[in-house]
């Protein structure tokens, strides 16, 4: 198995992309659902979110304010730093965990949407491709304005906490424009899932997997006929 890590930038048009591949039958491991997860009251993270970001980060019934927060770390880089080290550990634990479930179901790879995949850098070594979902930057800036009803300024600056889109072209193995219409960009989606689909790049891992599983029941069975058989 290989993994495909998937990312774009806010408003690009990341989800569409996403879910095409899912009715395609892909498995998709969403970093954004697993951040939410980790974030639960009584987890953790929660409690050092509170800890550290005050009571005011939280709505009447004790759940996270995700758009007051929001609002802090896209003014301070220093508090989304914070912010970054309290969630993303058990967010890479979660991950790892449900990679290993999508091996022992079978997969040949697994595509990861991370959003912030090409800001981290060291998650891009585990990758056997990089994806990127792109719009350019007017575009991006317009959905992103409409999208959660923000003034040009207001998402100018939500974009600023991430690299500009631009800038992450040259990072990615793969580009997929977003700039146009749905079909253009289903079709994109359905070249890359072919191209994925035809990759051999999942057979050393699963040989791998398969040698060891084979030494291990072959131990077991010397083991047995050894002293009990």
């Amino acid at each position: 198995m290989f993994l495909v890590g998937l990312s774009g930038g806010i408003a690009s048009g990341k989800s569409t992309v996403v879910l095409i591949l899912r009715k395609l039958g892909c498995a998709v491991i969403d970093a954004d659902v697993l951040a939410r997860q980790v974030v639960q009251q009584g987890t953790t993270a929660y409690n050092k979110i509170v800890y550290h970001f005050g009571k005011e980060v939280l709505l009447d019934n004790g759940e996270l304010d995700r758009e007051k927060l929001g609002s802090i770390i896209f003014s301070d880089p220093e508090k989304r730093g914070l912010l970054n080290s309290i969630t993303h550990p058990p967010i890479r634990k979660a991950m790892l965990r449900q990679i290993l479930w999508y091996f022992f179901l079978g997969y040949r790879y697994v595509i990861l949407d991370i959003p912030l995949l090409f800001e981290s850098r060291n998650l891009i070594h585990y990758m056997k491709h990089t994806i990127l979902v792109y719009c350019d930057p007017q575009t991006q800036t317009e959905r992103l304005s409409q999208r959660n009803g923000l003034s040009r300024e207001d998402a100018m600056k939500r974009l600023a906490s991430q690299l500009p889109i631009d800038s992450k072209v040259p990072l990615a193995d793969l580009v997929i424009n977003n700039s146009g219409d749905r079909d253009s960009t289903r079709q994109q989606v359905l070249q890359l899932h072919a191209r994925l689909e035809a990759s051999l790049s999942y057979l050393p891992v699963r040989v791998a997997a398969v040698t060891m599983t084979t030494g291990i029941v072959a131990c077991m069975w010397i083991i047995l006929r050894r002293f009990w058989l």
